[in-house]
């Protein structure tokens, strides 16, 4: 008998621990892609592991772990914004064109997070006061932010600033690694934002919101100012996008950012972040942003067409929107 319990106590702990973290289910299933996509990459291609390769994997896309963790702040009130991709441009427009008629990098920068802040707040704003779906509001968000880019120039401007520069073309490392500013600026908006959404009262807020929003205004919770206010991070996130990509290229673009925001929200339904709200985790986003990283650069090594980099996440995501439909239906049984 002692030993029947015995036998079954680890199966019965593990499904009791399922039970209780089933929403960490999506991030462990991309952590675990991640792994494989590492592994098979450097079976293919025994240099694909070098600590140089790795470390340009981040260097490459810390303009989009930036934009995938402020969507992890409006996809978990379950909202969407799909204006981070032209904010980023216009804001990267805008940065290059002051810096380039001899403004200095200390005022075209904060006018770039500010620029980038105000659309996610004129976003927030026609989500909560004016009942506007998210993803409407932040279409037209998208659309003021790509003509606004266009307004400031049609063509490339050319960044020479030395301090946007810097911010590119410095490098820190040890035997092979290195990491950028661009790249250090990514992480600490990553750990920022977990402190925020693990111990403060607005992340706690954020996914009371999510879960369910009539029951956060009875318990008398700030619905209103937090709704607007992840759009403003979102859209300032957009805005340090814009600088991190600007400094990335060396140049400001109008059409940059095409398509981004869709990559951006992706990455954070891979790491899983529930698009209908109040679940997931902000290192998940992190996760996913390296998983859509680690695709393209091994279609690269591969000699493949880009294009097979939007086919398999697409498929990715497919897979992991069924499994949050599952997640979900779980707990509306166990309710």
């Amino acid at each position: 008998m002692e030993a029947t319990s015995l036998r079954t106590a680890p199966s019965s702990r593990y499904a009791t621990f399922m039970s209780r973290h089933a929403s960490l289910m999506p991030t462990f299933a991309a952590v675990a892609i991640l792994i494989v996509l590492l592994i098979g990459a450097q079976a293919r291609f025994p240099r694909f592991l070098s600590p140089g390769n790795l470390s340009a994997l981040l260097l490459d896309n810390a303009y989009l772990v930036v934009l995938a963790v402020g969507l992890t702040f409006v996809i978990l009130t379950g909202g969407i914004d799909l204006s981070v991709g032209s904010v980023m441009a216009f804001t990267g427009i805008l940065g290059a064109s002051l810096l380039s008629q001899g403004v200095p990098a200390a005022v075209a920068i904060p006018v770039m997070l500010v620029a980038g802040a105000a659309i996610g707040l004129l976003v927030g704003i026609l989500v909560q006061y004016f009942d506007v779906q998210p993803f409407i509001a932040s279409l037209a968000g998208l659309f003021l932010a790509r003509g606004l880019a266009f307004v400031v120039s049609l063509s490339s401007i050319r960044v020479e600033d030395p301090v946007v520069l810097w911010l590119q073309r410095t490098r820190w490392g040890a035997g092979g690694w290195y990491i950028t500013p661009t790249g250090i600026i990514a992480l600490l908006v990553v750990a920022i934002a977990f402190v925020v959404l693990v111990w403060s009262r607005f992340g706690r807020t954020v996914y009371a919101i999510g879960g369910n929003e009539q029951s956060a205004r009875l318990m008398g919770l700030s619905v209103a100012r937090t709704k607007i206010a992840v759009y403003v991070i979102s859209g300032l996130c957009g805005g340090l996008a814009g600088l991190l990509l600007t400094a990335y290229s060396g140049a400001g673009y109008p059409r940059n950012g095409i398509g981004t925001e869709l990559d951006a929200i992706a990455a954070v339904v891979i790491g899983g972040t529930l698009l209908t709200g109040g679940t997931g985790y902000v290192l998940g986003s992190l996760i996913g942003v390296l998983v859509y990283g680690t695709i393209k650069k091994l279609i690269s090594f591969m000699g493949a067409e880009q294009s097979w980099t939007q086919i398999i996440i697409g498929a990715l995501l497919l897979v992991f929107i069924v499994v949050q439909r599952v997640i979900v239906a779980r707990s509306q049984r166990r309710r």
